[in-house]
């Protein structure tokens, strides 16, 4: 494989991680948060409805989650492609 070739495969797969993990936290801030709220309050955690906790909180952490597992996912892509130099 060609280095045009190698770094047009690393961006593509860069993408898809970038893709699934963005969708996964417009899923949980957006949809649980503001569009499945009242479904969501039905169910209490800690007290509180859980379309508030996902709204005020929730994303917030699934936010934090996901940089780590980009890196974890970055790291890995990169010893793939040799690019962990």
């Amino acid at each position: 494989m060609n280095l045009d070739n190698k770094a047009k495969a690393y961006w593509k797969e860069n993408l898809k991680y970038l893709s699934i993990l963005l969708t996964i936290w417009f899923l949980v801030s957006y949809a649980a948060g503001i569009i499945f709220a009242d479904a969501l309050n039905a169910v209490k955690l800690g007290g509180f409805p859980l379309g508030f906790w996902f709204a005020q909180q929730g994303s917030i952490y699934v936010f934090v989650i996901l940089i780590f597992v980009y890196v974890v996912l970055m790291n890995k892509l990169d010893k793939k492609y040799g690019y962990d130099n």
